[in-house]
């Protein structure tokens, strides 16, 4: 029996039921923000949230609404766990990574609750294989405070340009200073390498940006280090979001759709760098 039309009378018996047509989805989503082994899952009418944390520095938020799923049961207001995300990842792809000839594998992720495993079913072709992935007690993730009446600059803009962009930073710069200004050059990207300053420029009238708002000129570098990962998501990406807020937290919002057309979206925050800024200073 598939899993499309299978049900189970022990269904009942657990907290969280989530069903998908195609596992891809959830992986190729949940490969957007994998650049540590663990992984928080929240669950909750709205869907998963899946936060992945390094140095305390940055954040990365995966959404993957209820509305994706087809089907999604939680019986609880909220339920959270960690995980190691990259045995869920090797779960989701254990048929390979390729969707060949249309052959979709079909995913029913179950959890019976606190101190228990999740168990994933996967079927593809008729073949069923279950994975059982022990869970851990959640670390209190990081509040970035990002409150939208503290944004300062925002833009949206199509991800095509970034990509490019991103490809071709100077990796031997340790920082990756961003720029947003109501005057030109409105949005600069600016690397400091051995073989010296770059910039890339993105006027308010380019054809890529789609909504420019910046109330004043805002300067501040992240390191590169921290915003690496972040090219995962960028690259299944079709639209971005950037804002910062008064402090020089950015937040890099990406539209990802999906296989079946959906949107999802991926999140990361970054704190900026400000010991180069202090550096900066000292020397002026």
């Amino acid at each position: 029996m598939s899993l499309s039309t299978q049900e189970s009378d022990e269904d009942s018996n657990y907290v969280l039921v989530a069903r998908l047509d195609n596992a891809r989805t959830m992986a190729n989503i949940l490969k957007a923000v994998h650049f540590k082994d663990t992984a928080i899952i929240f669950a909750s009418q709205n869907g998963l949230k899946v936060t992945v944390e390094d140095a305390k520095c940055v954040q990365a938020n995966a959404f993957l609404q209820a509305s994706l799923f087809q089907e999604f049961v939680i019986r609880e207001d909220q339920v959270t766990f960690k995980v190691n995300l990259t045995v869920l990842l090797d779960c989701l792809n254990i048929f390979g990574t390729s969707q060949v000839g249309g052959v979709m594998t079909a995913l029913k992720l179950c959890y019976t609750g606190y101190g228990n495993p999740i168990c994933l079913l996967l079927e593809e072709n008729g073949v069923l294989t279950d994975c059982s992935l022990t869970t851990q007690d959640p670390e209190e993730t990081l509040d970035f405070n990002f409150s939208s009446t503290n944004v300062i600059n925002k833009i949206i803009m199509k991800s095509e340009c970034l990509k490019e962009a991103f490809s071709e930073l100077d990796m031997t710069s340790e920082v990756l200073q961003i720029l947003m200004s109501p005057d030109k050059p409105h949005f600069r990207l600016s690397t400091f390498g051995s073989a010296g300053s770059s910039h890339s420029d993105f006027p308010k009238e380019s054809d890529m940006m789609e909504s420019f708002q910046c109330e004043k000129t805002q300067s501040n570098r992240y390191k590169i280090s921290l915003l690496k990962p972040s090219v995962k998501a960028l690259m299944l990406s079709s639209r971005i979001s950037l804002r910062m807020d008064r402090r020089g937290f950015l937040s890099m919002q990406y539209m990802i759709k999906t296989d079946d057309g959906q949107v999802c979206f991926v999140e990361y925050f970054c704190a900026p760098d400000e010991m180069e800024e202090i550096d900066e200073d000292a020397c002026s």
